[in-house]
């Protein structure tokens, strides 16, 4: 029984993290309301733990709402993204120059790269962004290749507002200008085994950090060709779209048009009906008095040949 236990509190744990993962994708103007329905749906389940958790979820800003939806849609570009802002790190911490310029090189081509496709999405959505909103997501994508912290909260796709770089970060034109390595000073003797390791360890460094950059480059140039596709795509979806539309137009009016032409011609059924019971009516009288002049002339008749026949 125990295990039984365990395990169904294991699948409340599982559902309410669920639940979170699905509000913070959630549209903000949609937001409110599908808390409010999880936290109820909780409550009656005799989750109250649960149910506090979700109620205590705080509706996310646009931007924000933006950046935990492009985390979701694009897991792979976004674990490459993670990646790079951690290399990026590594040089910054290990002043190496040349690391610094070769991450840098794509950073803000990345950036761009995904903020756009953050933008896209929302789009999809139904919930397009403002520029202020797309200048806030390019801010969060920044703030998480410098900061490992605001890395940690973007990784967990729950954004409640836009996050920014910290100030002691460079910039992208400081990182793009940093200058190389001094040469060191010239040695009168070889340098030791210390000296060498360091400078494998250096170049392995580099090594990996090109890597990761190779890597993250292909990502992004897939993600721009399939963000293309998806542009076609919904060039052709709007189009179709246009022109259902435009059927749907033409059918209402055919419609109404009919629906007109119907009740026209139950009116005159109305009026050929009404005139059918009168027609009727009339016969019917016309067929009385048909029928009681036929009974007077007959009786006319035998009175006459009563009369006829006392005079002969």
């Amino acid at each position: 029984m125990p295990r039984k236990d365990g395990r169904r509190r294991g699948a409340e744990r599982q559902d309410v993290e669920a639940v979170l993962d699905e509000l913070y994708t959630t549209p903000p103007s949609d937001f409110v309301s599908l808390r409010e329905e999880r936290a109820a749906a909780a409550r009656t389940d005799k989750r109250a733990e649960d149910a506090r958790r979700i109620r205590a979820a705080r509706r996310p800003t646009r931007a924000a709402w933006a950046a935990n939806l492009l985390l979701r849609s694009r897991p792979q570009e976004s674990d490459r993204f993670l990646e790079l802002g951690r290399a990026l790190r590594e040089a910054h911490r290990s002043l190496d120059a040349d690391g610094l310029r070769e991450l840098s090189a794509q950073r803000r081509r990345i950036v761009t790269v995904l903020s756009r496709q953050a933008a896209q999405l929302a789009g999809e959505a139904g919930h397009p962004l403002s520029e202020p909103a797309r200048r806030e997501v390019e801010s969060t994508l920044r703030a998480v290749l410098a900061d490992p912290d605001a890395a940690g909260r973007w990784a967990r796709g729950r954004l409640e507002s836009a996050l920014t770089p910290p100030s002691d970060f460079p910039a992208e034109g400081a990182l793009a200008n940093a200058a190389p390595a001094s040469e060191p000073a010239r040695r009168t003797t070889a340098p030791g085994p210390t000296g060498r390791r360091a400078k494998d360890e250096l170049a392995e460094r580099r090594r990996k950090r090109q890597q990761e950059l190779d890597r993250a480059r292909e990502e992004a140039e897939a993600a721009e060709l399939r963000a293309g596709e998806r542009r076609t795509a919904r060039t052709g979806t709007e189009e179709a779209l246009r022109r259902a539309r435009a059927e749907e137009d033409r059918a209402r009016e055919q419609v109404s048009d009919l629906e007109h032409r119907l009740r026209e011609a139950r009116d005159e059924l109305g009026r050929a009906e009404r005139e059918l019971r009168e027609a009727g009516e009339r016969d019917r009288e016309a067929g009385d008095a048909l029928a009681r002049a036929e009974r007077e002339a007959r009786e006319a008749a035998r009175r006459v040949q009563r009369l006829g026949g006392r005079g002969g």
